[in-house]
């Protein structure tokens, strides 16, 4: 399982401190049974939050291969090419 984004991380905290004390406040419970069940239930909803947010293009990982890119020499240091071949696609479509 990856690891968790921080955006994944604070809106899965934020959503668990609203969400309790708003169930606290509306349900106005003072037993600890109901407190509690309003305490499981906003992790819960946080719990599912977290997981649900959408992660962005830029934390993913990358699936495709790297291609072997044709090296230039240059003095003795190998360097890849300045300019990559026109079948390699770009990252940025």
């Amino acid at each position: 399982m990856p690891r968790p984004t921080p955006a994944q991380l604070a809106y899965g905290s934020v959503t668990v401190v609203f969400s309790t004390l708003a169930m606290l406040l509306l349900s106005q419970t003072r037993s600890a049974l109901g407190v509690g069940i309003v305490t499981v239930a906003g992790l819960a909803l946080g719990l599912l939050v977290a997981v649900t947010v959408p992660v962005s293009r830029a934390s993913r990982p990358s699936r495709t291969v790297r291609a072997n890119r044709p090296m230039a020499r240059t003095g003795t240091a190998e360097r890849p090419r300045a300019h990559a071949p026109a079948r390699e696609h770009s990252l940025h479509g």
